[in-house]
C-alpha cells in the first residue's frame, strides 16, 4: 500500500508545535544562562555595579568585541 503524502495543512501544525516546544525550551536555556551568569556576577564581586552601568559596559565590550576590550582592560 502506498502512504498518502502529508498535506500542507498538517505539516504547519506539526511546525507550529515544533516551534512553540522551540520558543519554550529557548525560554528555559535563557533563565539557566541568567542564573548562571548571576553566579559569576556574584563571584566576582560585580553586584555592586549599578545595571545600567553594567548594561553599558557589556555592550560597549560587545560592540568592540570581547577579545579587544579585555585586552584593553588588562594591566600592561
Amino acid at each position: 500500500m502506498a502512504r498518502s503524502k502529508p498535506s500542507a495543512r498538517n505539516a504547519l501544525k506539526k511546525l507550529r508545535e515544533q516551534r512553540e516546544e522551540l520558543d519554550a525550551q529557548e525560554t528555559r536555556l535563557r533563565e539557566e544562562a541568567a542564573g548562571e551568569l548571576g553566579k559569576v556576577l556574584l563571584e566576582c564581586g560585580a553586584e555592586t555595579i549599578e545595571p545600567a552601568q553594567l548594561k553599558q559596559l557589556i555592550r560597549a565590550s560587545l560592540t568592540i568585541g570581547i577579545d579587544d576590550a579585555l585586552k584593553r582592560l588588562s594591566p600592561a
